[in-house]
């Protein structure tokens, strides 16, 4: 019995995993039929506003069929869902489109808005080396909330991301040639308040679903690139590995990484920056990256003038939308990543964010992060069962998925050459597979209605 069960329960413990951060590609792993080359859905340039609906839609959608899938017993009682014609801005079908339900990972489509609506796509995070304030051989690790810093690039979350091998080399180059001796501080204070909300599971930063949120961390504060275990101080753990690679570089680095706070007119040694914003938001929706979400949720709050906490990131992800004059019944998220079980968000919301997207220039990254169905992103190898095969290669999603909790929402081609945005939330799902697998159907039936 041992012998069937453990192997068991590891398979649950992977479904479980995976479904906090939004992705249960294939069936277990496994990828899905090859299919056609990607043709993903066509999002007409910037042609004026789209959240007028003064005009008629001549887009048309298969509503008995849609309704019909709703009305799944996988989705359980009461989801919700609208669709928009994304050229008019028109209704085309509406199910408790104001009712607010958990988002589950599209809370990062709004975390991703407020980080590009406060900072341009081109800003690179910095973390820097400076001098301390009072003792020449203090070297002080300041962190900018680059959440793509490595250690030595192996393993890095992005291509091009910052390495602290690198900002080594650079700080042993700037120090005087007689410089024997050092001491490493590390400065996290861009970041303010708790680092793990308290409305996340307890378990989430033990299992590696999230790390503590901090200022300074190498390799998303994982203890090893290749795994998923975390670091309980990721800025500390951090400073270790920068004063072991000063060591190697020939420097005496004499006491413990302590915590302070650089001088403001301290001299700056050395330098890396982070990937373009831009990257950083297209990844962060095509990873479903939880740690770079709630990095960028800081990020924007600090742009803005607000604290960079989680507190202050609420506020300015809500005014971000908000100022966009997307509706927002009920809107309350309680994190950048979607983690918390309490947040909540309605269709609508989200259907005429991703709608403001498809206008304005600076939430470009907004849709070219979102996942190709069957190819890439969080819809990787998704799309294979039959009825959902039409969305493969058409397709460009986003999913959203917590235990009890499968969303889904983007774009698909209504088979007239006219897109149409979707979104698609469902809060009583006892079968996370089996909700996925209708909501893929909902969406290809959006991208290749019946005749």
């Amino acid at each position: 019995m041992v012998l069937v069960t453990a192997p068991l329960l590891l398979v649950g413990a992977a479904v479980a995993g995976l479904a906090v951060t939004g992705h249960l590609p294939g069936r277990f792993g496994a990828g899905g039929v090859p299919g056609p080359t990607p043709s993903a859905t066509p999002l007409p340039p910037p042609a004026g506003p789209v959240l007028a609906t003064s005009a008629t839609s001549r887009t048309t959608v298969p509503r008995a069929l849609l309704r019909r899938l709703l009305h799944d017993p996988s989705l359980g009682v009461r989801p919700g869902a609208e669709v928009l014609d994304v050229r008019t801005g028109s209704p085309l079908l509406k199910v408790r489109p104001g009712t607010a339900l958990p988002p589950a990972s599209l809370s990062k489509l709004a975390t991703c808005t407020a980080a590009l609506e406060t900072m341009d796509a081109g800003t690179r995070l910095r973390t820097r080396v400076v001098r301390g304030a009072r003792r020449p051989g203090v070297l002080v690790l300041v962190g900018g909330g680059d959440p793509t810093l490595s250690v030595n690039g192996h393993g890095a979350v992005l291509p091009g991301a910052a390495r602290l091998s690198r900002l080594a080399d650079r700080t042993v180059a700037a120090l005087p040639s007689d410089t024997v001796r050092v001491r490493v501080q590390v400065d996290d204070s861009l970041f303010r308040g708790p680092s793990v909300a308290p409305s996340w599971e307890p378990g989430y930063v033990g299992a590696g679903v999230a790390s503590p949120v901090d200022a300074l961390s190498v390799d998303e504060g994982r203890v090893d690139p290749r795994l998923e275990t975390r670091e309980s101080d990721p800025s500390l753990a951090a400073g270790a590995d920068f004063a072991r690679l000063l060591a190697r570089r020939g420097l005496r680095v004499t006491g413990p990484v302590s915590r302070t706070v650089a001088p403001a007119d301290g001299i700056e040694l050395a330098a890396v920056r982070s990937p373009r914003l831009s990257t950083l938001v297209e990844h962060t929706l095509s990873a479903s990256d939880n740690d770079m979400a709630e990095a960028l949720a800081r990020l924007a709050a600090h742009a803005a003038g607000a604290p960079a906490s989680f507190a202050g990131a609420r506020r300015t992800i809500t005014h971000a939308v908000t100022s966009l004059g997307v509706p927002t019944p009920g809107l309350r998220l309680l994190d950048g990543s979607g983690l918390s079980r309490g947040s909540r968000i309605a269709p609508v919301t989200v259907a005429r964010l991703l709608l403001a997207a498809t206008t304005r220039s600076r939430l470009a990254p907004l849709l070219s992060g979102l996942g190709v169905g069957g190819y890439s992103g969080s819809v990787l190898g998704r799309f294979d069962e039959a009825g959902a095969r039409a969305g493969r290669g058409t397709v460009r999603a986003k999913t959203g998925t917590l235990t009890g909790v499968s969303n889904l929402a983007g774009f698909a081609d209504d088979g007239t050459g006219r897109p149409v945005v979707f979104v698609l939330l469902a809060d009583d799902v006892s079968d996370t597979l089996a909700a996925r697998d209708t909501l893929d159907r909902l969406a290809a039936a959006l991208a290749r209605p019946p005749r």
